[in-house]
């Protein structure tokens, strides 16, 4: 890789980051809407009267706050600079939250969630996908594991659903909703950890049901397209050994498209399994997004999706930087 290359690639991904800002401040105001207002009317509906006279003033005080008096050129400009310190401003609905600190305590449940199920999904479903192409996988494998292939059509919050049923409702052995116990004080003690651990069972499980079939379909499609190559027929001729030519040959060939599958995942987690945690109250980023799709709230909005944006380049980025690692025919180098 050259040094040229790599300075393209994060220049790229700085100029992503840029125009995912840019979208972020526009979009929402070609709207016409004024998200102050529309707190006001969210308030009206919930039975909370404010005078016209005292909406007119709380509208004005609140645009003064939070700088939407200003000309959309000053208010691009600033929101830019802020947004270049991850500086997002402060909540509508939870004044005088930040936005940065809401979405930070919510990151590590999800990461801690979604990315462990996401990881775990990858590599069983990797694998085992491998192993039935390959013709050598273990009978109990090739009996039951077809039947994830039909899972893998199924919605994450759909499998939530019937999770939570079987294994909340009717067979009370997992907790019905919640990152913890509500009698529990979050902090460093493996009463808390266990606690943690036993909530984040059925989320997890809904997510790797729903997901291991798809990586088991894609890894044994790319697993057939590549054993009929040189480089197979020849390691087989040289007589090496099956693991090695498994694992070596065929896995590190054919996993290219299931790695970039996995950058892509990883980047949209957040918004992929957000029913997820609505469905079991998961105080995870997507509760914190959908809340803030509730409240009108568009910092937080705006808050949320450029994370993900962000995060979905990053993860290519990444990807992109460590093929060459993976696959020594990939290279960057001019000609």
């Amino acid at each position: 890789m050259t040094l040229d290359y790599l300075v393209k690639r994060i220049a790229q991904f700085f100029v992503i980051a840029f125009l995912a800002a840019s979208i972020n401040f526009f979009f929402p105001r070609m709207t016409g809407q004024d998200p102050i207002r529309q707190k006001l009317a969210q308030l009206e509906q919930q039975g909370v009267g404010v005078s016209n006279e005292d909406a007119q003033g709380l509208v004005e005080t609140y645009n003064k706050k939070f700088g939407l008096d200003k000309p959309l050129w000053q208010q691009y400009l600033t929101y830019l600079g802020d947004t270049a310190r991850l500086d997002f401003g402060q909540s509508i609905s939870n004044y005088p939250s930040t936005v940065l600190s809401m979405i930070g305590r919510a990151v590590p449940w999800t990461i801690g969630l979604l990315l462990t199920a996401t990881l775990i999904s990858f590599a069983i479903g990797t694998l085992v996908g491998a192993l039935m192409a390959w013709g050598k996988a273990p009978y109990f494998v090739r009996v039951i594991f077809p039947a994830f292939f039909t899972l893998s059509a199924v919605p994450f919050y759909l499998m939530s659903i019937i999770m939570l049923y079987i294994f909340a409702f009717r067979l009370p052995i997992f907790p019905l909703f919640g990152g913890y116990s509500p009698n529990i004080t979050p902090q460093l003690t493996m009463r808390f950890a266990v606690d943690v651990f036993q909530h984040s069972v059925l989320p997890a499980l809904s997510i790797v049901l729903a997901q291991i079939g798809f990586w088991a379909l894609g890894m044994r499609s790319m697993m057939v397209t590549i054993q009929g190559e040189d480089y197979m027929l020849q390691a087989e001729a040289k007589g090496l050994k099956t693991p090695r030519i498994f694992f070596r040959y065929a896995m590190r060939n054919a996993i290219l498209p299931q790695i970039t599958g996995l950058a892509l995942s990883l980047g949209t987690i957040i918004s992929g399994a957000i029913l997820v945690e609505v469905v079991f109250g998961y105080p995870g980023v997507g509760t914190v997004l959908l809340n803030a799709v509730r409240g009108f709230d568009w910092f937080v909005i705006q808050g949320v999706v450029f994370m993900v944006i962000v995060t979905v380049a990053f993860s290519m980025l990444l990807i992109d930087l460590i093929y060459p690692l993976i696959d020594p025919r990939i290279n960057y180098r001019r000609e």
